[in-house]
């Protein structure tokens, strides 16, 4: 652009907008155009206007645009816009009127040469100005002081409180105690609380449906589909009076009608994705087709669908229900792999060595009619007895298939990174009625497998066409990060070699699951890991130990996916930086929806718990001490899902001392001992719903002996896709933090 090519001279001198009409060679009635131009590269933090109305290059001023990560202590993390420039670190006190997710200009912070230390150092630097917010909509509690009104936002990573006018034309009058959604109108300086107005009356937080309504205006989700948007659906859906795709539509794809086709799903889910089928090839090889939902021929690039569905980026997943990215004529039916139908699908075709290696693979459009639907417990079940017809013959060979896939996968460096995840089973009226414990068995391998290798064969399909599409990464952890959690696994008395080697990290895993303190070691390790994101860049993933990866097996719940498929298979041409804005964009409502789905579990098990409190007959759960401190220790309570900490005033049988040498809380009477790995069993304490925390208490004997539990084997789990093992990164503990684990199934 010629504009930033000059501001951007040696020669140049900072100018206003007449001179720079001049230098330009534009006429002076073009003056609005420049106007309008240099508005919007402010806008993007890309020039600076400085005293004089003068323009320069915020690179020149050592400012940097990115988007703003606030932490619940109120420091700052920037990830700057410009690829190879590292995270900025912001301190609290220089974050500005910036919120959680804006994009932000950010002076970094510049040392002379001679005071700077050797080796590698964190940037830091101070925000000067929001360039964008992200949101200006929050949700809250409605409270008064003397003089006054405000809201207290439920995250707290925003201000402590926005002040607001009594509200008006909001269909009823809020009490003080709702919950209500307030919108910031004006924010002059970190010095001043904002202001706002109240624009949604919620109700009373322990009314029914007001945790969950408060969790959906939070995170912005969506409860209904434009008009257009369900009426493209529903075109589609009724030219097709039979719910299965014409003779016409069929025609050029490759027929796999007579196949076994088989799908393998949740008992819940309505959505199926993927299908399967094998049989032997030659003497000692097999056939595997990998099926996924043609999502791409039903919705076209730039349709009010594929502008909708890019804007949701995922369904999300909560507790108590599914916010699809597509209406549910397509999701759920026409789309949905269901059996005893015809559907359309873009498959892999791999042929596999009796010992698990790809000896080749091909991609085509195809047809299929699912002949059997397996739940995960079906198919589990008929792993576990001897089969029978070909259905179920078809299943037990595929399973072993699978774990030779497997094998090799761990050989090649995949990292076990698996936990436990639980499903909250809510009643009719939206209370928890139980808590299941999803076990990942044969029958959630034998799928994921399949499914990694069909992610992994499309990657590679991708890059040898070099066309522009989108890739899921997870990049390497810091050498840093790795160095210090070697020091904490050391300090433990646990062996451990050089980290920044994957045998090394294989062989500590290993050794972590026969130790008691293991699993409080393995959480650590989660934390020294980068989160797992789209990127148009095909940098591989850590986790899974693979150069070659993408997102391919899901394109009814992901536009990472559906991007895939017109980019293989419908050769829509896809820009390099088109797919980059999508990659950022699918990255941030991913996390997004993680944060909702994680929150939608946490409103539920607050009341869960806060219901125990109020019956004064809490239950007792075995919990793992996953870290200690000087102010008490903290505990995984797998049973809940849930991490949280046990503070010294809820340990009752002493008074217990920190010693700092060892990591250990020791009784100043008893001398009994409390240590990373220790299996106890605690009971509910506190519970903070506002600043989302839950403390534990420590059960203990009447002896005075803290009770304990023997070490359980904890169960493994994985996602088909692999998104179990797509590492997110654990948020740092915090006193009384309360969090439900980040990894889950997304499906």
């Amino acid at each position: 652009m010629k504009l930033l090519r000059l501001l951007g001279s040696e020669d140049y001198i900072p100018s206003n907008v007449p001179e720079l009409l001049s230098q330009l060679g534009m006429k002076p009635n073009q003056q609005q155009v420049l106007q309008s131009l240099l508005k919007s590269l402010e806008k993007q933090g890309k020039i600076v206007r400085t005293k004089g109305n003068r323009y320069i290059v915020a690179k020149e001023a050592d400012l940097v645009p990115g988007v703003i990560q606030i932490t619940r202590g109120g420091r700052g993390f920037v990830q700057p816009d410009e690829a190879g420039i590292g995270e900025i670190s912001i301190p609290e006190s220089a974050t500005d009127t910036a919120m959680h997710g804006d994009r932000v200009l950010v002076r970094l912070d510049v040392r002379p040469q001679g005071l700077r230390k050797p080796g590698p150092q964190e940037q830091s630097g101070s925000v000067v100005r929001v360039l964008e917010r992200k949101r200006t909509r929050f949700v809250g509690t409605l409270q008064r002081s003397k003089t006054s009104l405000h809201v207290t936002p439920d995250d707290p990573r925003l201000p402590g409180a926005v002040y607001v006018s009594e509200p008006r034309d909001v269909g009823r009058k809020p009490n003080v105690g709702d919950k209500v959604v307030v919108e910031i109108t004006f924010w002059e300086s970190k010095q001043t609380s904002p202001e706002g107005e109240i624009v949604e009356v919620l109700g009373p937080p322990d009314a029914e449906g007001v945790d969950m309504l408060s969790v959906i205006r939070h995170y912005d989700l969506p409860l209904s589909f434009p008009k257009n948007v369900l009426h493209e659906a529903q075109t589609i859906a009724k030219s097709r009076p039979d719910n299965q795709p014409g003779a016409d539509e069929c025609k050029g794809r490759v027929d796999c009608r007579s196949h076994n086709v088989i799908t393998i799903d949740p008992d819940d889910a309505k959505d199926f994705d993927d299908a399967i089928c094998i049989e032997k090839h030659g003497h000692d090889q097999w056939r595997l087709w990998v099926h996924i939902a043609d999502v791409s021929h039903y919705v076209r690039p730039g349709s009010a669908l594929d502008v909708e569905a890019k804007k949701r980026g995922n369904s999300t997943y909560l507790v108590d229900r599914v916010i699809p990215m597509l209406p549910e004529a397509l999701s759920n039916e026409l789309c949905s792999l269901k059996p005893s139908v015809d559907r359309l699908t873009k498959c892999v075709e791999f042929v596999l060595s009796k010992d698990g290696h790809v000896v080749s693979s091909k991609f085509y459009a195809a047809v299929i009619h699912s002949k059997y639907r397996f739940t995960y417990q079906e198919a589990f079940a008929t792993l576990q007895r001897a089969p029978q017809g070909e259905i179920e013959h078809m299943l037990h060979d595929a399973h072993h298939l699978a774990q030779k896939v497997r094998q090799l996968r761990f050989k090649n460096g995949s990292l076990d990174l698996d936990f436990p995840e639980n499903k909250i089973r809510l009643d009719d009226r939206g209370r928890v009625l139980r808590i299941d414990r999803m076990e990942n068995d044969a029958s959630h391998q034998l799928i994921e497998e399949f499914m990694l290798l069909a992610n992994e064969a499309v990657a590679g399909r991708l890059m040898a066409l070099n066309r522009p599409s989108v890739y899921r990464i997870h990049e390497a952890p810091k050498e840093k990060k790795l160095n210090d959690y070697r020091e904490d696994v050391l300090s433990h008395r646990v062996p451990c070699g050089n980290l920044n080697h994957r045998p090394e990290v294989q062989k500590l895993l290993g050794k972590l699951g026969t130790l008691p303190i293991g699993q409080a070691l393995k959480i650590g390790f989660l934390r020294s890991l980068m989160r797992a994101r789209y990127a148009v860049e095909p940098l591989g993933h850590y986790g899974l130990a693979k150069t070659k990866y993408t997102h391919f097996t899901s394109p009814i719940r992901r536009y990472a996916d559906l991007v895939v498929h017109r980019s293989l298979f419908d050769k829509v041409e896809l820009q390099s930086q088109a797919a980059k804005q999508i990659a950022d964009h699918i990255t941030t409502t991913e996390k997004n929806s993680a944060d909702a789905e994680r929150d939608s579990k946490d409103v539920k098990l607050y009341a869960f718990l806060k219901s125990q409190l109020a019956s004064k007959k809490p239950q007792q759960y075995s919990a793992l001490v996953t870290d200690v401190r000087n102010f008490g220790f903290f505990v995984d309570v797998p049973e809940l899902g849930m991490s949280g900490g046990v503070p010294l005033s809820a340990i009752p049988d002493d008074f217990y001392m920190f010693d700092p040498a060892s990591g250990q809380l020791i009784g100043r009477h008893t001398r009994r001992v409390i240590r990373l790995g220790d299996n106890v069993i605690v009971q509910i304490y506190k519970v903070d719903s506002v600043k989302k925390q839950v403390d534990f208490q420590l059960v203990v004997q009447r002896g005075g002996t803290p009770l304990s539990d023997k070490p359980e084997r904890r169960n493994r789990r994985e996602s088909r896709e692999g998104d179990r093992r797509e590492i997110k990164s654990a948020p740092p503990l915090k006193r009384g933090h309360g969090h439900k684990r980040s990894q889950k199934k997304r499906r």
